[in-house]
């Protein structure tokens, strides 16, 4: 089995409240909050997937996706 690839975070800033839970769980230190207190992968190529963010996150405002996830979308997509 292949390791997984963050192929990217996507966080629905209107949903963030800004409270910074998912950045100060997230191990490798890839998230951190904005200049208007919202969430941004800041370094996403460190990012293990560990989903902590998504775990963590009180407004569901993250979500990771992976290469294999987005591959496997698309073709439900095209069948």
């Amino acid at each position: 089995m292949t390791k997984k690839k963050t192929k990217r975070h996507l966080i629905n800033e209107e949903w963030c409240k800004g409270c910074g839970i998912c950045a100060a769980f997230c191990p490798k230190k890839v998230l951190e909050l904005d200049i208007e207190d919202k969430v941004v992968a800041v370094r996403p190529a460190d990012c293990i997937i560990c989903r902590l963010c998504e775990l963590r996150c009180p407004d569901l405002s993250i979500e990771i996706i992976t290469e294999e996830e987005q591959d496997f979308k698309k073709n439900e997509q095209d069948n």
